[in-house]
């Protein structure tokens, strides 16, 4: 009897890895991908001085030749467009003309354009020498004068998956410690688990898991890099008053069953994208007792091949001018 029960418990052990070996998992939800940016992100070049620039009205670029052949960069920059009713446009130039000189300065580059829109004073009256096609002619522009926006400055970097925060990098002096780089919470967005952890806006995190994050982006980087969705790691938290550990759970999209193979007797595959479904039952390869299939809202069910029917089809709808 003990002999028959042990067969028993090994036929019902292979059964069961047979039918998990059989058994695919994947997420409930599809995953977004994010790019990490790089430690040193430069969004604006912060210039001193006036924060006032001409503006000419005209858009250029590099002067092309026209060769399909022998492409090369000639002389001057090519006027792309110009503003309706702009400077430049009330001065006769058209898009397509050559900007060979500003004040007898070449004009080889678009970047001296812009220069020259920077450097303001109390000139802005310029003469420009523009050739088109074959004919080279003066015009007199007046630039408005306009305030330059405001650079851009960053405001934290975003962890929209794994904890969906925001941090911000700041230099720690803790007593007894050597200065050290941590990252310091400053947006919490909805569903993030720093609250049920007990870490707050403010809070600073030092480590993950014992490894020193050393930054706002590394970080996030590390969790979203060395981590799986779902799995807990330990963060080092210091509120201003001690450090302590607290255990974060990063966010779980969840998991459902994506494939089941059991040969002939059962077949399934699910699918997010698009949403689908497919159900075979003792497929015998030229027809299936019953199948069943579902994309997006479209429905359809078959028995033996040859009883067929579907529901809930997609509506062709031709649009009218």
């Amino acid at each position: 009897m003990i002999k028959l029960t042990k067969i028993l418990q090994a036929m019902l052990l292979i059964i069961y890895l047979s039918l998990t070996g059989c058994i695919s998992y994947d997420s409930t939800l599809l995953v977004p991908s994010i790019t990490m940016s790089t430690e040193d992100v430069t969004l604006q070049e912060t210039r001193s001085g006036n924060s006032t620039q001409l503006n000419f009205g005209l858009d250029v670029g590099l002067n092309e030749s026209d060769s399909l052949v022998n492409v090369e960069i000639l002389p001057g920059v090519r006027v792309r467009n110009t503003t309706i009713n702009g400077p430049a446009y009330l001065a006769g130039i058209l898009a397509g003309d050559i900007i060979l000189s500003v004040n007898d300065m070449n004009t080889d580059h678009p970047d001296a354009l812009l220069a020259i829109q920077r450097q303001i004073d109390t000139r802005t009256e310029f003469t420009f020498k523009v050739r088109r096609n074959t004919t080279v002619f003066e015009a007199t522009i007046t630039g408005n004068v306009m305030e330059q926006n405001s650079p851009a400055r960053e405001l934290y970097r975003a962890d929209p998956l794994a904890t969906r925060a925001g941090y911000t990098t700041e230099l720690v002096t803790i007593r007894g410690q050597a200065d050290i780089a941590a990252a310091r919470v400053t947006e919490i967005f909805p569903n993030s688990p720093l609250p049920d952890a007990g870490i707050n806006t403010g809070d600073l995190v030092l480590a993950v898991n014992g490894t020193a994050v050393n930054s706002a982006q590394g970080l996030i980087t590390k969790l979203n890099r060395d981590y799986e969705f779902g799995e807990q790691v330990q963060f080092s938290v210091f509120d201003g008053r001690e450090i302590r550990v607290a255990p974060v759970k990063l966010w779980n999209p969840g998991s459902r069953i994506s494939r089941i193979s059991l040969g002939p007797l059962l077949q399934y595959n699910s699918s997010l994208s698009p949403q689908s479904n497919r159900l075979s039952l003792l497929d015998f390869w030229l027809f299936a007792v019953y199948s069943y299939s579902r994309i997006e809202g479209e429905r359809a069910h078959s028995f033996f091949g040859v009883l067929n029917f579907t529901s809930d089809y997609g509506e062709l709808v031709e649009e009218q001018d």
